[in-house]
């Protein structure tokens, strides 16, 4: 099946809000197999919308548009969906009386008379209730084509994707997709690729996607067959050859687990406790551990020490090192590190300190050069980055680096138990 994304909103068209939703959305059409040729994004004017949604229903089976079902006059999705596919526009009952309920429990109590706009649906539309918001998700089906309207907001539009337009596409399907993921760390995507390119050169099911994520590479595996045993039988050879390539590398297999969790996963299944001493990354590493449900069991402390006052005061570190090698420097980072672990009284401490920019460097040590060490059980390893971009991509690929140091130390520490 041929697939089309038009997201609607003259704000998106001016760059005054970030279109996520296009993204999410082909990443689901990509799962379903479907082929996608075309993404539009076209402002609030009836003429230009009606051209745009037209073409798209010349060309493509199932167009799915997002934005402009609200009670205002520039929301116009539904009217122009409606003329396009020659269907005239009735009031839907069960939608009235779900606004009505949702003024009866909301603080404005008068019902404006525009939101009533949103009562009336294309006859024959299969309507998606929204339980997020006010205006319903419409499914329009005529001659062998499908239109799916979405609302805009991500909190409405997402729920409703996954509840409702997902369980109705699956139905469309002539065979079972199934995916898999395999999330990398410590390579870029070319050199992933190139690992990787006689699977690549030679795919037709399983196909092999790479997405180049900050400081990771993420592989999805997909295939297709009548059952999804049958697909994943199809997977299973291929992913395990990827396993043996990347080894340590991939950090998991689960499209939901992030680096933070793996890591947190890890700490917990070897019983350490960790503690982080920031100094440019000043506490994104404390921040995505905290992101992880239940890691108080195993993130004890962070500390941000970005003054030389506080890195002598908190974690120790001595004047004479940073008289000598200076904030940014390797004998810092592991300072730091140890003094971190010592302090919190933690079995690791990772430690980061560099140049994030956009000042402060020099020639010896230029804008992006970051040291960060992790120290284990009193043994420490330092390593030395130099990042490309501004100041906040420096600190996210710091922050990245430094969590994924301390998977690298943690299962170097867990091999050798296992080898004792």
């Amino acid at each position: 099946m041929t697939a089309e994304l038009i997201s609607v909103g003259t704000e998106l068209l001016m760059g005054n809000i970030l279109n996520s939703n296009t993204r999410y959305l082909a990443e689901k059409c990509a799962m379903l197999g479907f082929d996608m040729y075309y993404q539009v994004t076209v402002g609030d004017n009836y003429e230009r919308m009606l051209s745009v949604v037209q073409t798209a229903l010349e060309r493509s089976e199932l167009v799915i548009l997002t934005g402009g079902l609200g009670p205002t006059e520039d929301d116009l999705t539904k009217e122009v969906c409606a003329a396009a596919m020659g269907m005239k526009l009735v009031e839907d009952p069960h939608t009235r009386a779900h606004l009505e309920a949702f003024f009866q429990n909301n603080i404005y109590k008068e019902i404006p008379e525009n939101n009533w706009k949103m009562a009336t649906v294309p006859e024959g539309a299969i309507v998606l209730d929204n339980s997020n918001g006010m205006a319903p998700g419409l499914i329009l089906e005529k001659e062998g084509k499908t239109a799916i309207l979405l609302p805009g907001p991500p909190g409405e539009l997402y729920p409703m994707v996954e509840g409702q337009v997902m369980p109705y596409l699956e139905k469309r399907q002539n065979s079972v997709l199934v995916s898999r993921m395999v999330k990398i760390c410590g390579h870029g995507e070319s050199q992933v690729e190139n690992k990787l390119l006689d699977l690549i050169d030679g795919q037709s099911n399983p196909t092999i996607a790479t997405y180049a994520k900050t400081a990771e590479v993420h592989l999805r595996l997909t295939a297709n067959g009548e059952t999804e045993e049958e697909a994943l039988e199809r997977i299973d050879p291929v992913l395990k050859e990827v396993l043996v390539r990347f080894g340590d590398a991939v950090y998991t297999t689960k499209e939901e687990v992030t680096l933070e969790m793996a890591v947190a996963e890890l700490l917990r299944k070897n019983g350490l406790t960790m503690s982080s001493a920031e100094s440019c990354t000043g506490g994104m590493i404390a921040a995505a551990m905290v992101n992880v449900p239940g890691v108080s069991e195993v993130f004890m402390q962070g500390m941000v020490t970005y003054s030389n006052e506080a890195k002598m005061r908190l974690l120790g570190v001595r004047e004479e090192t940073l008289s000598a090698w200076g904030a940014v420097s390797e004998e810092t980072a592991r300072e730091m590190a140890e003094g971190g672990a010592l302090r919190a009284q933690t079995d690791l401490c990772i430690s980061v300190t560099g140049v994030a920019g956009p000042d402060g460097g020099t020639d010896q040590k230029p804008v992006g050069l970051v040291y960060m060490a992790c120290c284990l059980k009193g043994k420490t390893k330092a390593v030395r980055y130099q990042f490309k971009g501004n100041r906040a991509k420096v600190r996210e690929q710091s922050m990245m680096k430094a969590l994924d140091l301390v998977r690298l130390c943690v299962l170097e520490y867990q091999k050798s138990r296992e080898e004792m």
